[in-house]
């Protein structure tokens, strides 16, 4: 339980607040099986290698090429299914809407920073029916820098109207999330329940740990 004043609660979206992996590879499954080339997770990797972006569908390209079954129209189609099969397979974790809404009940700001694009972000949290409970929600977009680089998390803060040390920050990524909060020096909360960071070094403590979103209130002493 904390003993400062918060103010307000900052979180982090992809993992934390629904499992954006498994919507990726439900999404992957959609496109192999329409190709009728390899699996989910040899898909999956492409994205996970770092070559062009976590969310970019020239992933998609490149798998194709590699399996020789590349062409425009069958790229398209490609996208067409997994960015919709993504979003569709958006549902957020147990306990989530139930815990924004006693967290709104106490008074609490409430905002999202991530690392997606506001298009993206936006669609995912209505998909989840999760983005009323926002007050702000803030982007890579916004203000072109991402996590581990605090400038989001400032911005969020700004429009917020509170210090960082009136607010937590609540993440599934310990370098991208935890550290960015502990350099501007919020009280950070790792969602250990959400962390699917396969290449991530865990060694940057945060002040909490929680195994579901629910025990967030733990910290509030409710």
């Amino acid at each position: 339980m904390t003993t400062r004043k918060v103010r307000a609660v900052i979180f982090d979206m992809d993992n934390t607040l629904f499992d954006f992996v498994e919507a990726k590879l439900r999404a992957c499954r959609a496109v192999v099986e329409h190709l009728g080339a390899g699996d989910e997770e040899e898909l999956l990797r492409y994205f996970l290698r770092g070559m062009h972006g976590f969310e970019d569908l020239e992933n998609i390209a490149d798998y194709m090429l590699d399996k020789g079954v590349y062409s425009q129209e069958k790229y398209e189609e490609c996208c067409r299914i997994y960015e919709e099969v993504k979003l569709n397979s958006i549902e957020p974790y147990p306990h989530v809407r139930e815990t924004l809404e006693r967290l709104r009940d106490l008074g609490l700001k409430l905002a999202v920073v991530t690392d997606a694009m506001n298009g993206h972000a936006v669609s995912r949290l209505r998909k989840a029916g999760l983005l009323h409970y926002f007050d702000v929600v803030v982007s890579a977009d916004m203000t072109g820098k991402r996590k581990p680089e605090p400038d989001s998390i400032k911005f969020a803060l700004e429009k917020l109207g509170v210090d960082a040390k009136e607010a937590i920050l609540v993440g599934d990524s310990v370098r991208r999330d935890i550290e960015a909060g502990k350099r501007l020096g919020m009280m950070t909360v790792y969602a250990a329940y959400g962390d699917r960071n396969f290449f991530e070094e865990k060694s940057r403590e945060a002040d909490f740990v929680i195994e579901s979103i629910s025990k967030l209130l733990d910290v509030f002493g409710y």
